[in-house]
């Protein structure tokens, strides 16, 4: 299957100039999460004045493996700053917002800001690849051993992945000293991927030093999105993170 693209513009009336693509989760597996994660999401920003891009990328049930899924993020991002007038949108303030695996995915989107990943494709790239701000709810982060969501990590790796694999893809291990803003949000009784992941990742983000938030809850759970009948954390976080958001607008 091919990688698409889904816009949910904002309103003339409410255009805050940002734009956010959204990478749902499924354990670098599936897409069965793209409403939840993706579409519901994209309304919710869009309302909030946000244009919001859902990707779905290349998963590895379709037998796509790394790098297909940042080739397709970072391919999401070209396309939203070369359409930017029609959607009047900063092409300075372009982020990604991931969820559980998709997580994983805009993370990397920031860190690997220098690499190019569609030059092996021929793209012709006129832009920057990588994102503004980065978000990720509930992420899948490591793919050490320890605390690595395994199936996450056989899909975006394979059974053959190295040690040197499993490292260059543990996002707490990459973080570079020009890493975007992070918006990071987990909870301690998530089921399907350890907390830890999160925890690491702040640690990797304080000690480089890189603007961040995050936020830790007790109970939450997994897969909410943004879906308040499923846990109170899903009304909460979005609007630490449209605040977060709106701390970055203010500051420019």
């Amino acid at each position: 299957m091919k990688s698409e693209l889904y816009v949910y513009p904002a309103s003339a009336l409410v255009n805050t100039h940002f734009a956010v693509v959204i990478c749902p989760g499924g354990s670098y597996s599936h897409m069965f999460g793209i409403k939840r994660e993706g579409y519901d999401v994209a309304e919710w920003l869009s309302n909030q004045g946000i244009n919001a891009f859902v990707l779905r990328y290349r998963v590895g049930g379709e037998g796509y493996h790394h790098p297909a899924m940042i080739q397709d993020l970072q391919r999401a991002l070209q396309i939203i700053r070369n359409s930017a007038a029609s959607y009047d949108i900063d092409i300075d303030r372009v982020g990604t917002l991931g969820f559980s695996a998709g997580g994983h995915l805009s993370v990397m989107a920031g860190a690997f800001n220098a690499k190019n990943y569609l030059a092996p494709l021929g793209v012709a790239v006129s832009c920057r690849l990588s994102p503004d701000f980065v978000a990720a709810i509930y992420p899948v982060v490591s793919m050490q051993d320890s605390i690595a969501h395994i199936r996450s990590r056989y899909n975006l790796l394979t059974w053959r992945s190295t040690e040197q694999d499993k490292k260059d893809l543990s996002m707490e291990l990459q973080i570079p000293s020009n890493m975007p803003p992070t918006f990071l949000c987990a909870c301690k009784d998530d089921p399907k991927v350890d907390y830890r992941n999160s925890v690491c990742l702040d640690k990797a983000l304080t000690m480089r030093g890189i603007p961040h938030k995050f936020i830790l809850y007790e109970t939450g759970g997994h897969g909410f999105g943004i879906n308040g009948r499923l846990t109170p954390v899903a009304v909460k976080w979005k609007i630490e993170f449209i605040n977060w958001i709106k701390s970055i607008y203010f500051a420019k």
